[in-house]
């Protein structure tokens, strides 16, 4: 696979991923419940809190994060370079929500996992700023950008803008 948004240079780029080992171990567990009681109706949905932990965990293992306790501030971590990274998680296929916050990341990573098959995408690997060029300077609420806006935000990031993979 190549990066459509290298510029000149045609580089290979993993988007996806299989789930780190203990995250699949949790995911696996869940399927076996939906599994169990499915005549009952229940579904174990992973939503809100745990969805963007899983996120922030895939973050840490697949390109080294290193991960800020209590964040909230709009910064997840740090990257291997120093550069700090918000995380962002979707199980929905949905883009992502952003609040607006006064402290924005260096960089941004949006991953669409696949929890049915435990493995994941990454949608966007770049500068903060190139995901969020078509928001307005401040709002109220949270925001949406929509699946198709960010992985054309995807394309214009430069292969020496992303954060390399560890894993």
């Amino acid at each position: 696979m190549t990066d459509e948004g290298a510029g000149d240079i045609k580089m290979p780029y993993r988007r996806e991923f299989a789930l780190p080992p203990v995250v699949a171990d949790l995911v696996a567990a869940r399927n076996k419940l939906r599994e169990h009681y499915k005549s009952a109706g229940l579904k174990f949905t992973l939503d809100g809190n745990l969805v963007g932990d899983i996120g922030e965990s895939i973050a840490a293992e697949l390109f080294g994060v290193q991960l800020v306790p209590g964040n909230g501030t709009g910064i997840d971590g740090h990257a291997t370079d120093g550069r700090s990274v918000q995380v962002k998680t979707t199980g929905t296929g949905r883009g992502p929500v952003f609040r607006c916050v006064d402290t924005r990341a260096e960089h941004l990573l949006f991953f669409d996992i696949d929890f049915e098959n435990l493995k994941g995408e990454v949608i966007f690997n770049g500068p903060e700023h190139v995901a969020l060029a078509n928001m307005p300077e401040a709002w109220i609420g949270q925001r949406p950008v929509t699946k198709v806006q960010i992985r054309a935000a995807d394309i214009l990031v430069d292969m020496g803008d992303r954060l390399r993979r560890v894993d």
